[in-house]
């Protein structure tokens, strides 16, 4: 069973203002959340493309959005090749794109690959080191852990995980498989945890935390390919059509927010105001509000994992 609580769902299907007969794209299908109140906004004529690389997430997806019949089309891709995935889904183009009036990206893991201890994403559970969100790719965790340069390895921590003992981590794992190879998740966990001094174990969150995700990030090229997806996303766009955008740490927020706002017409309303009207500029979006949406306090007592997470909505102007 995928089972998954879905994060900002009626903030982010709201702040795609959805137009009964408009195209749109899931571009992170997970457990449906969205795809399904997307789906049910549509009217006659109106189409979602929903895109997924995880089988049981597209598997769980056909059953939940069969009420919707051809109304949505799932698409097995990384939404690195959304151009290409609208092409094949035979979305109508003009001038050599096809055109969308509405994405929406959320960047979190799954609960069920956090979940599924075979799936190796999980510091909290003893699995094979894989961490692949598609099972047919060749690069896992494992691979990079016993064959990628201890150098390498140490910048990826530090860069994805934002985790100031990377040297650290990367000189114990180097150390480690010296002897044999780091097969399993709880052998990564026991080596983070003797790199970073007690004091810091004793504080903040898991030890783990930060090279996990780091080694996800990797494992996946998830930053290569959300830039490059968001790129393609203003692109494909129509007039009036939106971008939304949920990310769960700041190395994705970071790329959202730079691209929006070298994209952003220039704005002369007065701060406060919470959507621009005064259409200043040259910039190809508006952001719409300004600032990130964040959780409610509701929530984030229903689901703590959505506690680090951001909306940000854009519109093509």
């Amino acid at each position: 069973m995928f089972h998954h609580i879905t994060v900002l769902k009626d903030e982010a299907v709201e702040g795609l203002n959805i137009r009964p007969g408009g195209i749109y794209v899931d571009c992170t299908l997970g457990g449906a959340g969205h795809s399904s109140e997307i789906a049910a906004r549509l009217g006659p004529g109106g189409r979602l493309i929903a895109l997924d690389q995880d089988d049981t997430a597209l598997e769980n997806a056909r059953t939940r959005l069969a009420p919707f019949g051809d109304r949505v089309t799932l698409v097995k891709s990384n939404f690195r090749h959304l151009v290409r995935a609208l092409r094949e889904a035979g979305v109508p183009e003009t001038d050599g794109l096809p055109r969308a009036d509405g994405v929406l990206f959320d960047l979190g893991v799954s609960s069920p690959q956090l979940d599924e201890a075979d799936r190796g994403f999980s510091y909290n559970r003893d699995a094979e080191l894989d961490m692949r969100m598609d099972r047919e790719q060749a690069l896992t965790a494992r691979t990079i852990v016993n064959e990628w340069e201890e150098k390498e390895i140490a910048r990826i921590i530090r860069e994805y995980g934002e985790e100031k003992f990377a040297r650290n981590i990367a000189r114990s794992i180097a150390a480690a498989r010296q002897k044999a190879p780091i097969e399993t998740t709880g052998e990564l966990v026991e080596l983070i945890k003797s790199a970073i001094p007690a004091p810091a174990r004793r504080t903040g969150p898991h030890p783990a935390k930060r090279t996990f995700q780091a080694l996800r990030i990797a494992v996946n090229d998830e930053l290569g390919a959300f830039r490059d997806a968001l790129k393609d996303t203003i692109d494909v766009l129509k007039p009036g059509g939106r971008a939304a955008v949920i990310t769960f740490h700041s190395l994705e927020d970071r790329i959202c927010k730079t691209m929006f706002a070298a994209e952003t017409a220039s704005c002369t309303c007065p701060p406060d105001f919470p959507v621009c009207v005064c259409g200043g500029g040259d910039g190809r979006l508006r952001l719409t509000p300004r600032k990130p949406i964040l959780p409610s306090e509701r929530e984030l007592a229903d689901n703590p994992r959505a506690r680090s997470a951001k909306l940000r909505i854009a519109e093509k102007l």
